[in-house]
């Protein structure tokens, strides 16, 4: 495993986690809509540290729930929002990554998402993911 994946394992899985999660909830959901989220995260998280506002983006339904569900992820692993246990004893906050880490995370992702589309078709990565992600 590359050197970025092995230090940011924990990251990447939280990410796809929350992928996988919104694929698990619609199965209409494909490989372009996960890329379009997480192309509008990451120019946010990118605005954001540059001092500028988000241009604002219009994305279908499908495209917004991945968006939401990572946004949440990126937000914890940033240490801005803490996520409650799954039995509900109080919040989980891992050390925070900073937002340059995080968009370097965002654009991996994008990265296996462009491979596996490529190889898998229009649901290529989302069905790689879902099968191999382990939960």
């Amino acid at each position: 495993m590359p050197e970025f994946e092995e230090e940011y394992l924990d990251v990447l899985q939280n990410i796809e986690a929350a992928i996988v999660d919104a694929y698990r909830s619609d199965g209409e959901l494909t490989d372009y809509d996960v890329d379009k989220a997480l192309n509008v995260l990451h120019a946010e998280y990118r605005a954001e540290a540059q001092g500028k506002t988000p241009a604002s983006v219009i994305m279908n339904e499908r495209a917004q729930q991945v968006y939401d569900r990572v946004k949440t992820m990126c937000d914890w692993r940033l240490g801005r929002t803490t996520l409650e246990k799954a039995d509900g004893s109080g919040g989980i906050a891992p050390s925070p990554k900073s937002p340059d880490e995080i968009m370097a995370c965002l654009k991996r992702i994008r990265k296996s998402v462009g491979f596996w589309s490529k190889k898998g078709g229009r649901r290529g990565y989302l069905e790689f993911i879902d099968e191999n992600i382990g939960m």
